[in-house]
């Protein structure tokens, strides 16, 4: 049963726990909460060695969407669930979700240790070019009851799926989903900031131990962002998972995770 923290502003945040020991929260990227197959995988995976908190983001899910939205709202919701989770834990971020994490590290959040997947920053020529207003353009077409046109224009422009493949995508009955949770894809542009642009002097100031993961399989540009997020946080570790895409395996995800987040630096449990 979906467990219920509140936020800051009172907004209700749900979320799923499973397992004991050390605890572990899993933040999901956009067009998902915490029911996608992948989370779910991850959480029953670590939930032998961890008390894993697998929550849903505002606006998704189980979880409620208090206006007007402000990404310090979302970090103030990971802050209702580490809280719940004890006062700290180590905390796994996916796509957008990765930069969330980070905002929540920036703002000094209790992580001891982050693990991110295929942070989507643009950091060269190889990555979508994406307008400083994507957020606000996201926004004005859900505002103006053009869902659909607001979910097609974040795959074509943010994820690079060909148009002609996103007008077969709108026929199927599974686009509906997308349609409902349309007005938090503008949230997930304002979590990435402006052009996705990497934040390199906030990355520098994360002292956590931090993992960055990778597709071998995955575009250039997200290969990229990868490396300039470990390379700029002091310390970060980067690896690449072979033949895997940004949607990934997690029997590819959770054997990085577990060796992560088991063994400190030290060699002692995390």
């Amino acid at each position: 049963m979906t467990a219920m923290v509140t936020s800051a502003d009172g907004t209700r945040i749900g979320y799923d726990r499973t397992g004991d020991g050390p605890a572990i929260v899993l933040v999901h990227g956009a067009f998902t909460d915490k029911t996608h197959p992948t989370l779910a995988t991850v959480a029953a995976a670590l939930a032998p060695w961890f008390r894993v908190f697998n929550y849903d983001r505002r606006g998704r899910g189980e979880s409620g969407d208090t206006r007007p939205y402000a990404v310090e709202r979302e970090v103030e919701d990971l802050a209702a669930v580490i809280a719940a989770a004890g006062g700290s834990a180590m905390v796994f971020g996916g796509s957008s979700g990765s930069g969330l994490v980070l905002q929540a590290a920036f703002g000094g959040l209790p992580i001891t240790r982050l693990a991110l997947w295929e942070p989507p920053y643009h950091v060269d020529e190889t990555a979508p070019p994406l307008s400083p207003d994507f957020a606000d353009r996201l926004g004005k077409l859900v505002d103006s009851g053009r869902a659909g046109d607001a979910v097609a224009m974040f795959m074509t422009e943010a994820a690079q799926v060909p148009t002609e493949l996103v007008a077969i995508m709108r026929a199927d009955p599974s686009w509906l989903a997308s349609e409902t949770i349309a007005h938090t894809l503008a949230y997930e542009a304002a979590v990435m900031g402006p052009g996705n642009a990497l934040p390199a002097e906030r990355l520098a100031t994360v002292t956590q131990p931090t993992l960055v993961l990778t597709g071998g399989a995955s575009p250039a540009w997200m290969v990229n962002a990868g490396k300039a997020v470990a390379a700029t946080i002091p310390g970060a570790a980067h690896r690449v998972l072979e033949h895997q895409t940004h949607n990934v395996d997690p029997a590819a995800l959770v054997p990085e995770l577990l060796e992560f987040f088991v063994t400190a630096e030290n060699g002692q449990p995390a």
